[in-house]
């Protein structure tokens, strides 16, 4: 029979528990010097551990032979049928469909039977904040003086909504979210038992967004080991089949806004959307990118412990951090926020996003505090810049309408040879590495591609459409002018460059060899 990889590897004594040791340590010190208390309170978010610490307990305070720390043995009769919940000494109940008088009534009847084995009677319910009120009131005399074999242990995620006349009867336990790096640790410890192909960076990445559950990250894990079976799982893989976006255009979006460059923002908004990833869920990892820059500019970089990722992420934020003022993160977060409410409702994710990028592109547009620290810090820029090369200010009626020069003309280039073309693959690589990052990922994820003929450089859309009357090329043709750039920062030389469909030249059933043959043109598939 198949276990999920939560249940197979749910653990089965206390020095399995992770991120819980200041719980462990207080329950096993009971154990050990027969203090335990008739009811306790098990708080935390979902997948901390709550029930399972639960029954560990339980077959400890039952078993027949413990370990010296006061763990159960695992070994013993007790402990095999509580494992296998065919004990009767431990009964679970679900208090979100038990919740009614009658089911404690049940309970408070029960446990005037002495325990069939072992030494005591364990109740454990989950979700106890489920109970209605009248189910409390007739719980309290029973949790208060139970008979001394009997100890009840509640689980919830919500205590608030628990009566203080239940708190104060109950020992409390608050499961903090378990870190990072211990989610990182033992799913990395699991995919080694289970002889699982994956990245580092992908498992980092699933740490994180379990948000401090065991039980998240490991069902997300086995989500992504049942769509890529037998394939090593990539960092971009498990972008793309939970739809999620890659940190790079965050950062790239990021910097748009604080460019106050309108284009390439909404460019990066469309890239994303055209990839099928998640907007609402993009919304989100937005506003905990302000979050996250919030803290690093307001910490003077002296974010250990705070932040939970790598070193290499922590450096570009704080880099990202300093060329923004604290007014200006405020105004980024509180937009994101309303953005991410708005979301909630919206019909049209796409365009609802499109506003608030445009919205914090034009601060002159925004009327609030905030807004104004960024136009008065994009004038004090600009004036500096000014100041700085010199530029004699002229009037508006004077100044010239000239149409923007090429990389060639700006830069005075030389036009490039024909064995400068042939050459031209050995210099691809440090090209692709001198564009931006939001440009250089989509050549390195397929989705535009590069290749040369007849003297002339040609940049494809790989993901347009399939059909070869269809030679639209939106992505392409909008990057032009920046790879153009790039090419001439590195060769010092004016290439000739087109943008092409992939529609042009593919036909639903033509192989990659085939169409080489067919329109004689080498596809560069670069490593990168």
């Amino acid at each position: 029979m198949y276990l999920t990889l939560y249940r197979k590897y749910r653990p089965k004594k206390f020095s399995d528990i992770v991120g819980q040791e200041h719980i462990i340590k207080t329950l096993k010190n009971q154990i050990q010097l027969n203090r335990v208390a008739h009811s306790y309170l098990f708080t935390g978010g979902r997948g901390t551990g709550k029930t399972t610490v639960a029954k560990i307990f339980a077959k400890a305070i039952n078993c027949q032979e413990p370990m010296e720390d006061g763990s159960p043995c695992g070994h013993c009769t007790v402990c095999k049928e509580i494992e296998s919940t065919a004990g009767i000494n431990v009964i679970e109940l679900d208090a979100a469909s038990h919740n009614g008088v009658d089911d404690i009534r049940q309970i408070k009847e029960d446990v005037r039977y002495t325990p069939a084995f072992g030494k005591y009677k364990v109740y454990i319910i989950d979700e106890v904040h489920m109970l209605s009120t009248s189910a409390f009131n007739a719980m309290l005399k029973t949790l208060e003086e139970p008979p001394a074999y009997v100890v009840f242990i509640l689980a919830t995620t919500d205590p608030q909504k628990i009566p203080a006349t239940v708190l104060s009867r109950c020992q409390r336990f608050d499961f903090r979210r378990i870190k990072t790096v211990d989610i990182f640790s033992s799913l990395k410890d699991y995919m080694t038992k289970e002889n699982i192909d994956i990245e580092n960076k992908a498992l980092e990445y699933i740490a994180r967004l379990a948000d401090g559950g065991m039980r998240d990250a490991l069902s997300i894990l086995e989500q992504c080991i049942s769509f890529y079976v037998n394939e090593q799982i990539t960092f971009d893989k498990i972008l793309d089949l939970i739809g999620a976006v890659d940190n790079n255009f965050i950062f790239e979006l990021m910097y748009s806004i604080m460019a106050f460059d309108v284009g390439k923002a909404l460019k990066v908004c469309e890239q994303i959307n055209y990839q099928g990833r998640n907007i609402k869920q993009f919304v989100k990892d937005l506003l905990l990118h302000g979050r996250n820059l919030l803290i690093a500019k307001s910490t003077n970089n002296d974010t250990s412990g705070i932040l939970d990722y790598n070193s290499e992420h922590i450096l570009q934020l704080q880099r990202q951090a300093e060329q923004l003022t604290i007014e200006s993160i405020f105004r980024y977060v509180n937009i994101f926020t309303q953005l991410d409410l708005e979301m909630k409702s919206s019909t049209t994710p796409k365009i609802t996003l499109e506003i608030a990028i445009i919205k914090l592109c034009t601060p002159e547009t925004d009327l609030s505090q905030n807004a104004i620290y960024d136009r008065i810090d994009a004038l004090e820029k600009e004036l500096e810049n000014v100041k700085k090369n010199g530029i004699r200010v002229m009037e508006t009626n004077n100044l010239s309408q000239s149409a923007p020069k090429s990389p060639a003309e700006v830069l005075n280039l030389a036009k490039a040879s024909s064995e400068e073309y042939q050459n031209f693959l050995g210099v691809w690589n440090e090209i692709v590495s001198n564009m931006s990052q939001m440009l250089s990922s989509l050549f390195r994820n397929g989705t535009m591609d590069m290749y040369i003929k007849d003297e002339v450089i040609y940049i494809m859309d790989t993901s347009s459409e399939k059909n070869v009357s269809d030679t639209r090329d939106p992505f392409a043709k909008s990057y032009l002018q920046d790879i153009k750039e790039a090419i001439a920062r590195v060769t010092k030389k004016e290439f000739k460059v087109q943008n092409t469909a992939r529609a042009a030249y593919v036909s639903n059933n033509i192989s990659l060899k085939e169409i080489e043959n067919k329109i004689n043109f080498k596809v560069i598939d670069m490593d990168y």
